[in-house]
């Protein structure tokens, strides 16, 4: 019990790292759809790229060895076509299965930078979780640190796949791979639009380490949207919860992790025993990665979330 307890804590942590990043993010980003298009297809070195921090990067040409430090990167990275140049990943980049055969530089928060100094990658790509003190050792090594993260909004996905289909010389590819991301969302919105949009309730976290949820100033509260469900802590912030506002709203639906034995715990846990949701049968674990990771399967957990939600439009 107390591994898996662990292991819900990692989790958590990783949901508190994500609305980090969102905290943090520029609000007023031109939507990168529309940018990709103004982008040449072809990336002319020296490229100067403007990180997440404001920062200005010279990249002297195409890299050809790329670490990277967030798993979300490491999904878009492959999703461009660019796997083969990656040479070191962290320990929770597990997708897609070819990513587990690159060396790991360790945790996303605490990666061996000698590891990384060892690899000699053309680039390290990270999200702000890498600390100040590492990127400036690297730095001064000679090996260029771009730092990104997303916004706290669905399309923040968007704008990493278009600023990496820069750097990598893949513009084309975040094209096409942006167009598709859109098509498939859009699809999803257009066949629950006009339905009744179920209560619903995503946990993060539960028990004596408190409860934590997607509330409403998170990109994950928007997914839950354009499924056709109603999130019921659209009116919360931080990701925190209570198990007092989950019992008064009592959702119709409960979104968990299929991983760490979540749902077994969940709904055997004092207190939450009672919720309708637990009684009905209506608790549904679901990949988390697909709502977790702002990358390029964020159209396939709102595709997985209408159909968890509204089943009878998916058969």
């Amino acid at each position: 019990m107390k591994k898996s307890m662990k292991k819900i804590i990692t989790l958590l942590i990783t949901a508190v790292m994500i609305f980090t990043f969102a905290a943090c993010t520029n609000n007023s980003k031109e939507d990168s759809s529309n940018k990709a298009n103004k982008e040449s297809s072809t990336t002319k070195y020296p490229y100067t790229a403007k990180d997440s921090k404001g920062k200005e990067v010279i990249i002297e040409k195409e890299p050809k060895k790329i670490i990277s430090v967030a798993p979300n990167i490491t999904e878009i990275i492959y999703a461009l076509g660019k796997g083969d140049e990656l040479v070191g990943r962290t320990d929770y980049c597990d997708y897609p299965e070819e990513a587990k055969k690159v060396q790991s530089i360790g945790s996303l928060t605490d990666p061996n930078v000698e590891k990384i100094i060892e690899l000699k990658p053309d680039i390290v790509i990270a999200s702000t979780h890498f600390k100040d003190e590492v990127a400036k050792k690297l730095e001064g090594l000679g090996i260029k640190v771009i730092v990104l993260y997303n916004a706290d909004n669905f399309n923040g996905a968007y704008d990493s796949i278009n600023t990496l289909g820069q750097i990598v010389n893949a513009q084309d590819k975040a094209n096409e791979l942006i167009s598709s991301m859109k098509k498939k969302a859009e699809a999803v919105k257009e066949k629950v639009k006009g339905k009744e949009a179920p209560k619903v309730y995503y946990v993060v976290g539960f028990g004596k380490n408190g409860d934590y949820t997607a509330t409403g100033d998170t990109f994950i509260a928007q997914m839950i949207e354009m499924a056709g469900g109603t999130n019921i802590a659209k009116d919360a912030s931080g990701w925190k919860y209570s198990l007092e506002k989950l019992i008064e709203k009592d959702p119709e639906y409960i979104i968990i992790s299929k991983n760490f034995e979540m749902k077994n715990q969940f709904i055997n846990t004092a207190g939450y025993k009672e919720l309708s949701a637990v009684k009905n049968n209506k608790v549904i674990e679901i990949d988390d990665n697909l709502l977790n990771r702002q990358g390029p399967r964020l159209s396939e957990g709102v595709e997985a979330l209408a159909k968890i939600l509204h089943p009878d439009l998916f058969k």
